[in-house]
């Protein structure tokens, strides 16, 4: 296929590297079928037990190496590696579509988030910034600094097969860490073309080998890692589901994780809300990728005075959705990931209607010439109560949930009352509003906008949620700090020792 001449894949590629050496390529493989048009793409060799251990032990040694390497040398590293990216976007957004199923804008989307972090991390390499303290010991000097932790294990999602990586791997590395990546095996030749990419750079600057680790498998695979002391950090994306044993298998052995987990995530349109940003950010958020965005909207809580006004523009805007093939950039609707999703997204439907929702737009499986992998769907909404056991769940598929309220203490107490905390959002003119749902008693999200929808994020900010969302930070702002450790630093330079808290201890 020309996709994957492009980027220089085989029809059957090695799923174990250490960088700029890949193992053979063994007969244990996992097939990539497009959810396109349910064809095959390749396949990917999954990595045993024994090719774990050569590319942690491989990963141990690099570590020691560029820890060493000062962050803006590192940085420079990270900004070839954005510049080959720049080079390669058309393409790697093209298989990205094709073998995860997003339209393909936003499969170059994803890739250009991929080269912004990479911008981010650059900068990010000459300001890793510790604090200079006053000390209550005369002449004495006390400060902080961050250290690289090592090995950073990075399990990455289905949904966002390249960029998420990106987020991590790129702000590890100017951080002075090695890195070991689990894709998901829904996506593998993701996984390897990023690697493949990221090895001609390396290679060309003489990086240590074991410096960008790519492993490939199922969750047994990911559980070599979570186990394993050698790898103080695992940062995972996923289900809440999974986060769970991440968290409780890694905290078991004192490691550190950062968990991108499940969002349940809410838009609040007010009386004063601008109806026409309102529909386009609601309409985008909700079938962005086929509703597989853990910051897709779930759920529109919209105030009685404009309930019907909201609920007649949105069954419109859906009636004229284009659902096809996402390489079509006419197409606003791509193809569910795999069949269990489609199922996912069936059995949500009818819990739905058998707690009493009503559906105002029926969902179903598309048919017929252009629908040939089975995986496309109609997107739908339904009519429900926020306490109904369906909307408190996460269903990954595009299913969106109306909720009427009468006051906003009301439509901010029902956005709350779900386990998940990632994204949020209001429409309102109303400046009090916008304040009150951005203020301590507003949204409990870890992240909350005012006039536009929950799905995106720039990557200058901190990305991440509360309660089940798992409470991880990655991408920007200080997010960098979760990849390395603080040390407390005092210098005496005097010719005595104080003691803190003016202790004496003396031998004389």
């Amino acid at each position: 296929m020309d996709i994957l001449k492009q980027l220089n894949l085989k029809e059957v590629n090695s799923g174990s590297s250490t960088g700029k050496q890949w193992f053979a390529a063994n007969d244990k493989l996992i097939e990539s079928y497009s959810p396109v048009d349910g064809k095959l793409i390749g396949k990917v060799s999954t990595t045993t037990k024994e090719e774990y251990e050569q590319i942690i032990q491989t990963a141990q040694a690099a570590f020691k190496q560029w820890r060493l390497t000062p962050g803006p040398l590192r940085g420079e590293i990270v900004r070839q590696y954005g510049n080959a990216l720049r080079e390669h976007k058309a393409a790697l957004g093209k298989l990205v579509s094709y073998e995860m199923g997003k339209s393909y804008q936003e499969g170059l989307g994803e890739v250009q988030e991929m080269i912004d972090i990479c911008d981010f991390a650059v900068g990010l390499s000459r300001q890793l910034y510790g604090l200079t303290m006053q000390s209550e010991r005369p002449l004495h000097r006390m400060y902080e600094q961050w250290h690289p932790l090592g090995i950073v294990g990075i399990i990455s999602a289905f949904n966002f097969p390249v960029a998420v990586w990106a987020w991590n791997a790129m702000i590890a590395l100017v951080c002075g860490d090695v890195c070991v990546w689990k894709g998901s095996e829904k996506t593998p030749l993701c996984s390897v073309a990023c690697q493949q990419i990221l090895a001609e750079v390396l290679a060309a600057n003489d990086v240590p080998e074991g410096v960008s680790c790519v492993i490939t498998g199922d969750y047994k695979v990911g559980e070599w890692m979570t186990n394993d002391t050698r790898v103080p950090l695992i940062s995972a994306t996923g289900s809440t589901r999974m986060g769970k044993i991440v968290g409780a298998t890694v905290a078991s052995r004192m490691g550190k994780t950062l968990l991108e987990l499940g969002g349940n995530n809410a838009i609040i349109v007010s009386q004063d809300a601008d109806l026409e940003i309102t529909t386009v950010g609601a309409v985008f958020g909700a079938v962005g990728t086929a509703g597989q965005r853990c910051t897709s909207t779930r759920r529109l809580i919209v105030h009685d005075s404009v309930y019907d006004k909201v609920k007649n523009n949105l069954v419109s805007a859906y009636q004229q959705l284009k659902i096809g093939d996402p390489l079509d950039e006419k197409n606003h609707v791509g193809p569910l990931i795999d069949t269990d999703a489609v199922n996912n997204y069936l059995k949500a439907i009818e819990r739905v209607k058998a707690e009493g929702g009503k559906m105002l737009v029926e969902g179903e499986v598309l048919k017929g010439a252009g629908y040939e992998s089975a995986c496309y769907v109609r997107p739908c909404i339904a009519e429900v109560k926020n306490e109904m056991a369906i909307v408190q769940h996460e269903t990954f598929a595009p299913v969106l949930y109306l909720i009427r309220y009468n006051n906003l203490d009301e439509a901010i107490a029902m956005q709350n009352d779900v386990p998940q905390g990632l994204s949020s959002a209001i429409m309102t003119t109303n400046l009090r509003e916008a304040e009150l749902f951005l203020s301590s008693a507003g949204s409990d999200c870890g992240i909350a906008n005012v006039n536009i929808g929950t799905s995106g994020a720039e990557i200058g900010g901190a990305f991440g949620g509360e309660k089940e969302t798992g409470g991880g930070r990655e991408s920007g702002s200080d997010a960098w700090k979760a990849y390395m450790r603080r040390q407390t630093n005092t210098i005496n330079y005097s010719k005595e020792i104080p003691l803190a808290q003016g202790i004496k201890f003396d031998f004389s």
